[in-house]
């Protein structure tokens, strides 16, 4: 493999030494302090980042045609504030660690919801989204002892994703990297072996996907977690984490019952855009837990 040209490499490199010093940094803090710099982190990137902060209120207009001008904007900043808390939390996950349990609540309800999937015996299809805070999820149930699975996509800097990985090690969970050799068997020996593959399906990325409704609007959505319960038969569920009222989460889970029919690819498009109306409700919950600055419709059929 060629390597990238010398302002290249060293540009990743000062920008991995950057992101190490500010965890570093966050690190040292409260969480609760962290939370609100974080915040205000996020309300100076709205202010500064005006493709992004653009980006995210031609997605709110969309989405919420109905909204004043002045609606939109006050939820798009609300968007680069909890953004911005949450990577901070996520930065401070050492000293949130001795009270996640404490601080993401998994209520019984939904930890019978994902135990009833899991007891099946043929894996679980965690499907999950951009909201609230996803790591932070993941986080809770692999340090609870599920067997949990994450699919993400290698960053170009092969620092960032092994410290991405290590990361997610120290919480209990394995890592799968898209696009790598050996990634669809991975994938297919965790559900196998009746694990939990958690996949985010929000986003329009260069996968195979297929048009579903999302808020009333054609978007062009990742296809491989219906496929893969499809295939193999795994239990789907859907899982949340949102920020409730004093800054703490909730994690709700629901599973989506389905029965295959002869057409696998109605099927297919049918799953997805079942799973995709789950992450609909849950934005419209808050809607400003989500990442309204991703071109989630830029794709059209």
């Amino acid at each position: 493999m060629q390597r990238p040209p010398l302002a290249k490499r060293a540009k990743r490199l000062l920008r991995y030494l950057a992101i190490r010093a500010a965890l570093s940094c966050v690190g040292l803090l409260r969480v609760e302090w962290a939370a609100a710099l974080g915040e205000r982190f996020g309300a100076l990137a709205y202010a500064v980042a005006f493709g992004e902060r653009r980006k995210a209120l031609d997605s709110l207009s969309r989405a919420f045609p109905g909204a004043s001008e002045a609606q939109r904007r006050a939820l798009a900043r609300r968007c680069f504030e909890h953004l911005g808390r949450a990577a901070f939390e996520v930065a401070c996950v050492r000293k949130l660690d001795p009270v996640l349990e404490r601080w993401v609540e998994l209520p019984a309800e939904d930890r019978a919801a994902l135990d009833g999937a899991l007891a099946r015996g043929k894996g679980v299809v965690y499907v999950t989204a951009h909201v609230g805070n996803w790591e932070l999820m993941a986080r809770r149930l692999g340090r609870g002892g599920y067997p949990l699975n994450t699919i993400a996509k290698a960053t170009t800097d092969p620092r960032l994703t092994r410290l991405i990985e290590r990361f997610r090690e120290s919480g209990g969970l394995r890592s799968i990297w898209r696009g790598e050799d050996g990634a669809a068997k991975a994938m297919l020996r965790a559900l196998k072996s009746g694990e939990i593959l958690g996949l985010l399906i929000d986003q329009d990325t260069k996968v195979q996907s297929v048009f579903v409704p999302f808020f009333g609007h054609p978007a062009s959505t990742p296809r491989a977690a219906a496929d893969l319960a499809l295939r193999t038969g795994a239990a789907v569920v859907t899982g949340f984490c949102q920020r409730q009222e004093g800054g703490r989460y909730r994690v709700q889970i629901r599973e989506l019952c389905y029965s295959p029919g002869p057409d696998r690819e109605a099927d297919a498009v049918a799953l997805t855009a079942r799973m995709t109306a789950e992450i609909e409700q849950a934005i419209r919950r808050e809607p400003a837990q989500w990442v309204w600055m991703h071109r989630r419709w830029k794709t059209q059929p």
